[in-house]
């Protein structure tokens, strides 16, 4: 994953013709001149070269290197190139372009363009123009610098007045300071807290081989290279005549053999004969084009095309899906039906694979009850422990039950001292609130180094991280969906990471059809349900109220929804992200 950029953005939206670029070319030196090191990125809706026909980067560039770096004393340019060949590659993700800067000598990042991401932006405007105003429809819009008033809430610049847009960008600037300040005394965004905890991890090299039959599931432990060609041998791709490509003109074939699949047939296909060759049959010798049944007519032993002939149609090459060598299928993926239909196709009857994960699961407070019992005044079912056990298994690990353990402290020292022994993770949730005087606090200290984390998140602020000894310890919030969601968040890819996987979270892009309320300065996830409409387009609702207890609306949902820091809202209509749930809460 790509990771979020840690300086303050700062974009300056406008319709075309405002003056984007001149205003931004006046207004640099005046941050700069101010002490502020700045940095541009600038969306271009049109092809672009930054290089000289002639110079020596732009040959060798134009010779085909992909990536093209030029450097002297005074600077250093990369030119990369989206197309490759006639094909043109997807373009570049918006914060992969910022992950890209050097951030560390850099203050703040300006942006022209890229209107349809969200993050803080100036809206420029010029009444000349005769164009609407966009701050009414995009809500990320924080000021507005036109040439006349306008009637809004916002404030507002004269888009003449430099040295005032200067102001307004500093006094921002400084407020940035301020949150990331606040930020430092323990509030983290969701990214870092993630890239913190796979840094502190190391993936577990405990493996075994298998049977096939019992690998479903299993994460695969090496890399598994194809001993053999598939197809090992060139076949036929249907069912129909089998020709030479250099005798195609005859236009007259005699009939001397069929080859079923399965069978060989050594003997040479000379000029002027052809073979009737069954779907997956070896081609025999001499024949390299096959034409379909249905565009030919046989006539005692002779054959006829009624269609247009290319050679080398209709056959698959020899190691044409997969050479003898070749990675088929590579470490840390998770095996499933194709995965272990592949293995199988070469011949393997076991495959190496990483020992299951153990995860020991408990659940803290006297007032947590099993469900099952009658529930005593003032205490509550647990609920977070049957729901974070299937997930832990959905992510393919074993697990450790405790059950609940109570609020004793000999009780629960000598519960994690020997899940520490014994498992390759430990999981709780309840008493991890920051601020508040459980005792478990002072137990997790005395066995280990846990830190306790606020995160800029909603639900699921609180969160403990740490280890116990050598083994990673997880302290998840008590609140069911708040449990769900850092688990999602969080462990999930953890357990990605001790598995040896790459975790990727899985992000599209969806209509809201609903208002949603947000507060700016944290990651909010709501429970959704999305669905395709006519058009193909992903839409998306909430499951209703979203308070983090409401498990209900949880089991209703098929997807959460993103929104970013930077939004303070989402309009009907506005794009935004969705993580589908399928397959994540089995």
């Amino acid at each position: 994953m790509t990771p979020a950029p840690t300086l303050p953005l700062l974009g300056f939206a406008a319709w075309s013709g405002t003056g984007k670029t001149t205003l931004l070319e006046q207004l640099i030196p005046l941050l700069t001149g101010r002490g502020l090191r700045i940095g541009v990125l600038k969306h271009a809706h049109h092809d672009f070269d930054i290089d000289q026909p002639g110079k020596d980067s732009y040959r060798l560039r134009k010779a085909g290197a992909q990536q093209m770096m030029v450097a002297s004393r005074r600077r250093h340019a990369r030119i990369t190139e989206t197309t490759h060949g006639e094909t043109e590659l997807a373009e570049a993700d918006f914060r992969q372009l910022l992950a890209s800067f050097d951030q560390t000598e850099l203050d703040l990042l300006l942006v022209e363009g890229f209107k349809h991401e969200h993050f803080p932006k100036i809206e420029l405007h010029r009444a000349e123009i005769g164009k609407p105003l966009l701050f009414p429809e995009d809500r990320d819009i924080i000021a507005l610098a036109s040439d006349q008033p306008a009637e809004t809430t916002l404030p507002q610049l004269d888009i003449n007045d430099l040295e005032a847009i200067a102001d307004f960008v500093c006094s921002w600037f400084d407020g940035c300071q301020t949150r990331e300040q606040e930020a430092g005394n323990g509030f983290l965004s969701v990214e870092a807290a993630r890239n913190a905890i796979l840094a502190a991890l190391t993936p577990s090299t405990a493996c075994s081989d298998k049977p096939l039959p019992e690998c479903h599931g299993a994460v695969l432990a090496a890399d598994l290279i194809s001993p053999i060609n598939v197809p090992p041998h060139a076949n036929s791709a249907m069912d129909g005549i089998g020709l030479r490509s250099d005798d195609l003109a005859a236009g007259r074939w005699q009939l001397v053999g069929e080859v079923l699949a399965g069978q060989q047939r050594h003997e040479p296909v000379l000029a002027g004969q052809a073979v009737q060759i069954m779907t997956g049959a070896p081609l025999p010798p001499g024949v390299d084009t096959v034409v379909m049944r249905e565009e030919t007519h046989i006539e005692g032993e002779w054959v006829t095309v009624t269609a247009p002939v290319r050679a080398g149609q209709n056959v698959r090459q020899a190691g044409e899906d997969l050479a003898k060598g070749a990675v088929a299928i590579p470490a840390g993926t998770r095996l499933a039906a194709p995965q272990l239909g592949l293995a199988a196709s070469l011949g393997l009857g076991s495959l190496p694979v990483r020992t299951p994960l153990k995860v020991a699961l408990f659940s803290t407070g006297d007032e947590v009850q099993a469900p099952g019992e009658l529930l005593a005044p003032g205490h509550i079912f647990d609920s977070n422990r049957f729901t974070l056990m299937a997930l832990i298994r959905a992510a393919g690990c074993e697990v450790m039950d405790l059950g609940i353990i109570p609020d004793d402290k000999a009780i629960l020292r000598q519960q994690l001292e020997q899940a520490a022994a014994s498992a390759d993770l430990v999981l709780s949730s309840g008493g991890v609130s920051v601020g508040n005087a459980d005792f478990i606090k002072l137990v997790l200290a005395e066995l280990g180094q846990i830190d306790f984390w606020r995160i800029q998140m909603r639900p699921g602020r609180p969160l403990a991280f740490g280890k116990l000894g050598q083994t990673p310890f997880f302290g998840l919030p008590g609140n069911p969906v708040a449990a769900m969601v850092c688990f999602l968040q969080f462990v999930e890819p953890a357990i990605a990471r001790l598995q040896g996987k790459l975790w990727q979270p899985l992000r599209l892009s969806a209509l809201a059809d609903e208002k949603m309320k947000s507060r700016p300065g944290r990651t909010e996830f709501l429970r959704g349900i999305f669905h395709q409409d006519g058009n193909g387009q992903l839409r998306v609702r909430t499951t209703g109220p979203q308070g983090s207890g409401i498990l209900s609306s949880m089991a209703d949902a098929n997807c959460l929804i993103e929104i970013v820091p930077a939004q303070s809202g989402i309009a009907v209509g506005e794009r935004v992200w969705i993580h589908p749930l399928q397959g994540r809460l089995a």
